[in-house]
């Protein structure tokens, strides 16, 4: 496969999955949805792209959460 042809894949396959992400969750709150793309992988920003937030909101849930767990 040529390089062009595999950064057209990927540039495709890229596309599905934002478009899986935007229906995960659906009946989820912000929190849940931010926690669950978060651990499939997506970046801060991506998540806030996704959701429609902020990258800061995206990125103070997560370290709330962290914190949260690190008490119990």
């Amino acid at each position: 496969m040529e390089d062009k042809q595999f950064k057209e894949l990927m540039r495709k396959l890229e596309q599905i999955l934002r478009v899986n992400a935007l229906n995960v969750g659906k009946d989820r709150t912000k929190t849940e949805r931010i926690l669950m793309l978060d651990k499939v992988g997506f970046t801060p920003k991506e998540i806030s792209e996704i959701i429609g937030t902020t990258s800061n909101t995206v990125s103070v849930t997560l370290s709330q959460t962290k914190k949260r767990r690190l008490k119990k």
